[in-house]
């Protein structure tokens, strides 16, 4: 007989999920071992937090919703912080947590809290498993964390649910996949065509959607026709290769570079928002062009987010949006005359250089790009680090720089290359993460030890929470609560299983990094810089 559990774990079998994540208790022991019966393989985490991002990571390398399990109680809520991350990072994820049995809760409290409840403001939906409805609850659940914006959809599983068996019949096919939508013909297309086609100096910016729409593809056929310049947010970096001159970088968190890329903006005579959603984005980016500017907005989604104005919008994916636009356009229409988004490319270039003193944090990223595959994944966590690397380091194709962007959360970058090389086996990745980010999850290095897989981590040593005093400094605020001790991440990486070494000059990093390529297990480059070596650099 079939129980509860293995209709939870076929549905997910059906809809491309091989891999799970988490921590197991006594109440989602049945569904651990439905999950590995159906052929999802369980990695046992540190703590539930990376297990969320691990689940990224894979997501990110094989396009299947990740999957997160945690018991009840404690479990479920250490995820909080990864699950809020999902939502606003778009990001399609199944959290399964283990609950008991709700007669059994009105008297025994151990443990027990109303997981929905604290869950449904940072979910797209939480669902109560029943049987006698669970094919329906898991294609509903699928296509709600697959549609639209993709995002988390928490399911609770009480132990009854999971063990018992069920004659309840169900499919072992995923029937609910989300479809791509197309721009309805009327007066908003109609504009949009209008200002398209005449339009001189038209730019373009694309993000997180657009990545999710998998349009990378049309988004760089489109601007190479027509010579459109294209910025992206950071989690859209390689839309376009960004060696291509019409490529103008990530933005959103760098005063330094939109310095030199609003200005440009704002030249434009037509914007096209394709994908773009500015939840990524800082305070630069609210308003940052007059009202009374032509903006083409593409969107599948209803934005609600108020930060800037459009002129018209259409409801619509990217990919059949772009097809309709095209065909407004001859491709011998001028495209910026006067050469200006070349100008900006090359005044970003020259901002973001190495360091004059030949050693800091720029000149390590520039050193890691030259030595790293073209194909590598990076990941970054927040911090100060983030800012400067996702402006120097350049993706030929999107998914090639993971990080939280829009929660911005601490402990990330670790275990989204974590999940990324276990899924994906072929890829090399590489990890940018800062002393304190690195500290939060070094449990994590005992899961890469027992996973065997060779991921290289960069952490920037300076023993200082770098953006925040940064920060403090500017507000003339005394230096409070961001300053802290070095520890011997080599001596820690060798504890692990893996290797360190301490990185003082670019010709040390070098040597490490092309030897880790070459490793079966992880390396850990522990590259001490200067404290306040960022003032400035972004």
């Amino acid at each position: 007989m079939t129980t509860g559990a293995d209709i939870i774990a076929g549905k997910l079998h059906a809809a491309g999920c091989r891999n799970a994540f988490g921590i197991p208790g006594g109440e989602v022991l049945a569904l651990m071992q439905a999950l590995d019966q159906a052929g999802l393989a369980f990695t046992l985490v540190k703590h539930e937090n990376a297990g969320g991002f691990m689940a990224e990571g894979g997501w990110h390398a094989d396009g299947a919703p990740g999957v997160l399990l945690a018991t009840l109680g404690p479990g479920a809520a250490n995820a909080i912080n990864v699950v809020a991350n999902a939502w606003q990072d778009r990001v399609p994820m199944i959290f399964l947590t283990g609950c008991v049995d709700q007669a059994e809760a009105e008297s025994y409290t151990h443990q027990v809290f109303d997981h929905q409840q604290l869950l449904r403001p940072i979910v797209k939906a939480s669902f109560s498993a029943r049987l006698g409805a669970l094919d329906v609850m898991m294609e509903k659940a699928l296509a709600i964390a697959l549609d639209g914006q993709p995002g988390p959809v928490h399911i609770d599983v009480p132990i009854r649910v999971a063990e018992s068996e069920t004659d309840e019949p169900w499919s072992s096919d995923f029937r609910s996949a989300p479809l791509s939508s197309a721009p309805l013909v009327g007066p908003e297309l109609d504009r949009a065509l209008e200002l398209f086609a005449k339009a001189e100096r038209p730019i373009a910016i694309a993000g997180v959607d657009a990545v999710n729409e998998g349009a990378s593809a049309a988004i760089t056929a489109f601007c190479q026709r027509f010579s459109i310049p294209l910025v992206t947010s950071y989690k859209g970096k390689g839309l376009l290769d960004e060696n291509h001159a019409l490529a103008l970088g990530g933005a959103g968190l760098s005063p330094k570079a939109d310095g030199h890329l609003l200005p440009l903006i704002n030249q434009s005579d037509c914007i096209l928002l394709l994908g773009y959603d500015p939840i990524e984005m800082r305070i630069n980016w609210r308003n940052p062009w007059p009202s009374d500017t032509n903006v083409i907005d593409v969107t599948a989604v209803l934005r609600t987010h108020g930060m800037h104005s459009v002129t018209t919008t259409l409801r619509s994916a990217v990919v059949p949006a772009l097809e309709q636009l095209e065909k407004a356009r001859s491709d011998t229409a001028p495209s910026w005359p006067g050469g200006e988004p070349d100008s900006v490319r090359q005044d970003l270039d020259d901002a973001f250089k190495p360091e004059a003193s030949g050693w800091g944090p720029g000149t390590a990223f520039h050193t890691l790009r030259d030595v790293m595959p073209a194909n590598t994944v990076a990941t970054a966590d927040s911090g100060a680090h983030r800012i400067l690397v996702s402006q120097i380091w350049r993706c030929p194709q999107p998914r090639q720089m993971l990080q939280s962007s829009a929660l911005c959360t601490m402990g990330c970058a670790v275990p989204l290359a974590m999940g990324h090389r276990l899924v994906d086996e072929t890829v090399p990745v590489i990890a940018f993460v800062g002393d304190a980010g690195l500290e939060m999850c070094l449990g994590e290095l005992s899961t890469l030890r027992d996973l065997r897989i060779p991921v290289i981590i960069c952490v920037l040593v300076d023993t200082s929470l770098a953006l925040i005093e940064l920060k403090q400094r500017n507000s003339q605020r005394p230096n409070v609560g961001v300053d802290f001790g070095e520890t011997d991440f080599p001596a820690v990486a060798a504890a692990y299983g893996g290797h360190g070494a301490w990185v003082e000059d670019a010709e040390t990093l070098r040597t490490e990094a092309e030897a880790a390529l070459s490793r079966d297990g992880f390396t850990l480059l522990a590259c001490r810089i200067e404290r306040r070596a960022y003032d400035g650099a972004f």
